[in-house]
């Protein structure tokens, strides 16, 4: 998969972690114009389903589905292709799941776009979540290495299944980058504005994020807990020039 070239403000996607369809409605009306891609979560998604995510794409803007498919892989097919009729533009499986499993999600998904005529929604392959540590990661079964051996390990693999990209932490994504070159969108979350880490142990800033490689960063509680989110994005977009 090759890289597209995009425009700042287009690489910055929101995550919309709320409980409600109206509090995310208000944010994607509220950045109109400056944010245009939404990450829809288990959160939202388990509270208005897809009627939040027509919502959102209702307005022209896209939806990065964030419900990390991890099953057997006829499941996670079938899956994959209830995610083409949704309509939304990226989506994420979690690459533990295996080589098949992931390999499934490409073909279902792009099957399903074929019969409906429609953009393939691009699939992504979440690797080692941003809230573990080496720690954590001994705690369940993947001692002697290092977050960055599994993430290898499991991008190797994606590689093979012919996923679109990958979700990695500031951490590695410049290792990712220098590694598979350009066949992978890159996608970091865990992106820090200010020193606020909360449950996010391996971070970067927007500029560490995208010096690294990082083709799109997700962002939530630094803007949408600001007093002045458009300052924040405004702050981001100046750190990149």
């Amino acid at each position: 998969m090759a890289r597209v070239e995009l425009k700042q403000e287009d690489r910055i996607i929101l995550a919309l972690d709320f409980l409600e369809l109206k509090e995310a409605m208000d944010w994607v009306r509220r950045l109109n114009g400056r944010i245009s891609t939404f990450k829809v979560g288990p959160i939202l998604f388990l509270g208005c389903g897809v009627d939040g995510i027509k919502g959102i794409t209702d307005t022209g803007k896209k939806v990065f589905l964030d419900l990390k498919f991890h099953d057997i892989p006829s499941t996670v097919k079938k899956a994959s292709i209830q995610v083409v009729r949704c309509g939304v533009s990226m989506f994420t499986v979690h690459a533990l799941g295996g080589l098949e499993m992931m390999r499934e999600a490409v073909i279902g998904a792009m099957v399903e776009s074929e019969r409906l005529n429609v953009i393939r929604p691009k699939v992504i392959a979440v690797t080692v979540l941003t809230s573990h540590n080496k720690e954590s990661l001994e705690q369940i079964g993947f001692g002697g290495g290092s977050s960055l051996d599994v993430v290898l390990r499991l991008a190797e693999l994606a590689d093979k299944a012919g996923v679109d990209g990958l979700v990695t932490s500031g951490e590695e994504v410049g290792v990712l980058r220098r590694e598979f070159g350009d066949r992978f969108i890159l996608i970091t979350p865990g992106i820090r504005v200010g020193t606020l880490q909360e449950d996010q142990k391996r971070t970067a800033t927007p500029r560490e994020a995208f010096s690294r490689g990082a083709d799109y960063i997700v962002i939530g509680r630094d803007i949408t807990g600001s007093k002045d989110p458009e300052a924040v994005l405004d702050e981001i977009l100046l750190s990149l020039s």
